[in-house]
């Protein structure tokens, strides 16, 4: 099994991630800040293009598997806290946790079968 620490690949790149969780199976619902000249989109690129590129050399067979050798979707949802607030944010991601998603200690896990 191979877990990717999401989280750390954020920090690592200067943005504070409060929260993550993945909603449902299928995406990641982050809450994470970063400095205000730092484009939203930009950690969403950072997000998706650091986990698929590690995966990808671990798992090279992946690709083959996946939509035109694409891990991730290349749509994305945000909402900044200003419009919201703080507490309905962290309400909303760990219920995903409720629903059948999983910690961010199991991001994503992908075990090989090749």
């Amino acid at each position: 099994m191979l877990g990717i620490p999401l989280v750390g690949m954020l920090e690592e790149k200067g943005f504070e991630v409060a929260m993550m969780e993945v909603g449902e199976q299928d995406h990641v619902h982050v809450f994470a800040s970063a400095h205000p000249k730092i484009a939203p989109s930009y950690i969403v690129k950072m997000l998706k293009g650091i986990s698929a590129r590690k995966l990808f050399l671990k798992f090279p067979r992946l690709r083959n598997k996946l939509w035109d050798g694409h891990l991730w979707n290349s749509s994305f949802y945000m909402e900044t806290i200003g419009s919201i607030s703080e507490e309905t944010i962290r309400k909303y991601i760990e219920n995903q946790k409720k629903k059948g998603g999983k910690s961010n200690d199991e991001v994503v896990q992908i075990q090989d079968r090749t």
